[in-house]
C-alpha cells in the first residue's frame, strides 16, 4: 500500500472525474491526503474526505501566494491549457480552526509556508511582502500546537537566490516552535528543493521530507543526491497533483497513482526495493497524520 501524502485533486481539473480518480487510485492501492491551498479549495478536500471511507484524508491550508494578490494561473498539459482563478484571501485563524474541527477526516495544515519566488506588487513592497507571508506561516506554527495537527509546508524562495528562503523558515521554525519534537509536534517540508544541510536540519526538528515527481527527472541530480542521502524513514511520496507529473507522464496532468514512481525512484536510488520504499513510506506517512 502507497499514500499520496500530497495531491490537490479539489482542484477543478479533476471535476468531470473525480470519483473516477479516486476509485482508480484506490483500486491501485494507493491512499490519498487531499491538501487545500485557500479555504475555498480546503472546504473542498474535507467534503471529498468525508464522502468517500478509507483511504482518502483532508488537509487545511492557506498557501502563501494566496496571500497578496488575486491569482490567475495557466498550466498546459498534454497540450491543452486550462487555467483557474484564485481571489486573494486574508488568513482567519477561527474559521480555520473551526474547519480543522470540523471533520476527523482533517489530518494536516496545509499547505502553508513562504513563496518568495515572484513577490512583485503594485501595492506592497517585497518587504512587506515576506512580512505578510511569514506573520499567516506563526499564526499557522500556532494552529498546528492548539490542534495537535502536523504542518504540510511549501517553501519556495527568490529567481536570484532559491535556497535562502529555506534559511529563513528554519529560523522561524527555530524560533517559534520551541522544543518542537519533544511537544509531539510534527510536519512534512512538501517538494523539498533545498540543500542537504536543510533536509539535516528539518529532519533534526522533527520534519519529514517530502519528494514529488522531480526526483525522477533526468535533471534533478542533486535532488536524487539528497534522496539517496537522508534516512528512508525520513521520507514522504507525493504527488501533488495535478501538477509534476514523474515520468514518464512528464507533461501530462498527474494524479495520485502516479506517485508508485516517485517510490519506485527513491528505491532506486537507495539501492533497495520497491516494497521497501512503499513500507516504510506508509508507515512514515500514517505516523505522520495519525491515520
Amino acid at each position: 500500500m502507497l499514500i499520496d501524502s500530497h495531491a490537490h485533486i479539489n482542484f477543478k481539473e479533476y471535476d468531470a472525474e473525480l470519483d473516477d480518480v479516486i476509485q482508480r487510485s484506490l483500486d491501485n492501492k494507493t491512499w490519498i491526503i487531499n491538501v487545500g491551498s485557500n479555504y475555498e479549495s480546503s472546504q473542498k478536500a474535507v467534503e471529498i474526505a468525508n464522502k468517500f471511507g478509507l483511504g482518502v484524508w483532508a488537509a487545511i491550508g492557506l498557501h502563501p501566494i494566496h496571500l497578496i494578490k488575486d491569482i490567475e494561473e495557466k498550466t498546459e498539459f498534454e497540450g491543452q491549457e486550462t487555467s483557474f482563478f484564485t481571489p486573494k484571501e486574508a488568513f482567519n485563524y477561527n474559521k480555520y480552526y473551526e474547519l480543522a474541527k470540523s471533520s476527523d477526516k482533517v489530518v494536516g495544515l496545509g499547505e502553508t509556508g513562504l513563496d518568495f519566488f515572484r513577490l512583485a506588487d503594485d501595492k506592497h513592497s517585497i518587504a512587506k511582502v515576506k512580512e505578510m507571508q511569514i506573520n499567516v506561516f506563526k499564526e499557522f506554527i500556532k494552529l498546528a500546537k492548539e490542534t495537535d495537527l502536523p504542518l504540510i509546508l511549501h517553501c519556495r524562495g527568490e529567481e536570484k537566490d532559491p535556497l535562502a528562503v529555506y534559511d529563513t523558515m528554519l529560523e522561524i521554525l527555530e524560533l517559534e516552535t520551541g522544543d518542537w519534537r519533544s511537544e509531539g509536534n510534527r510536519g512534512v517540508i512538501h517538494c523539498f528543493g533545498g540543500n542537504l544541510g536543510h533536509a539535516l536540519k528539518f529532519i533534526d526538528l522533527g520534519f519529514y521530507i517530502g519528494f514529488t515527481g522531480i526526483v525522477t527527472f533526468k535533471n534533478a541530480k542533486d535532488l536524487q543526491q539528497i534522496a539517496k542521502e537522508i534516512p528512508l524513514d525520513k521520507i514522504l511520496v507525493e504527488t501533488d497533483a495535478p501538477f509534476l507529473a514523474p515520468d514518464p507522464y512528464r507533461g501530462k496532468r498527474n494524479e495520485p497513482t502516479f506517485v508508485r514512481y516517485v517510490a519506485q525512484k527513491i528505491a532506486d536510488l537507495k539501492q533497495v526495493t520497491f516494497e521497501e520504499v512503499e513500507k516504510a513510506t506508509f508507515e512514515n506517512t500514517s505516523n505522520l497524520f495519525k491515520l
